[in-house]
């Protein structure tokens, strides 16, 4: 089933200011507006990015309003490229691994964790094996602090889903709402 987003960006606070209306991946948005102060996603969960070509610091939104950057944990108004996720898949799977090349200890979830040392002795989580879904690890408990995308795949080191450190400290599932 093809799902349909759209995401209004905003100059100001509040979805004030000059405004750009995006329904599909957008790897440089620079040349729509200036800086975004505010967000509203209409449908479907995006991906935007404080870099062009979805590079940078990454915020995932679901449907919802952002009246500020900082309701997005955004660090300033910088946003340069966005993008869709498509097909989030109803089975969430993933394993975890406390060092890199999936070694070490290992732990299997299906559901989202709020509080990584609820349940794992380790705040370091060095590959990851998405087997279903899509995740977002979060660098803080309680899906707080700088977020990284997990599509279906093998994850051998935390650069590769985009992380400088290997800390995590909260892990969600994306599901289709």
């Amino acid at each position: 089933m093809e799902h349909t987003g759209k995401i209004f960006f905003y100059e100001d606070k509040n979805f004030q200011g000059h405004s750009f209306e995006c329904s599909s991946d957008c790897s440089e948005l620079s040349s729509h507006f200036s800086r975004c102060n505010s967000i509203r996603v209409e449908g479907g969960t995006w991906v935007i990015y404080e870099r062009p070509q979805y590079m940078g610091y990454q915020y995932i939104l679901f449907k919802g309003e952002y009246p500020m950057f900082q309701t997005w944990n955004g660090f300033n108004d910088t946003i340069r490229s966005c993008r869709l996720i498509r097909y989030p898949s109803s089975r969430h799977r993933i394993r975890i691994y406390e060092r890199p090349d999936f070694s070490g200890q290992m732990m299997e979830l299906n559901e989202e964790l709020s509080d990584m040392q609820d349940s794992w002795r380790h705040n370091e989580v060095h590959s990851a094996h998405v087997q279903d879904g899509i995740w977002i690890f979060y660098e803080n408990p309680n899906y707080r602090g700088r977020q990284y995308l997990l599509e279906k795949g093998e994850y051998r080191r935390h650069s590769e889903w985009g992380a400088l450190r290997p800390t995590v400290g909260s892990i969600r599932r994306v599901v289709d709402l």
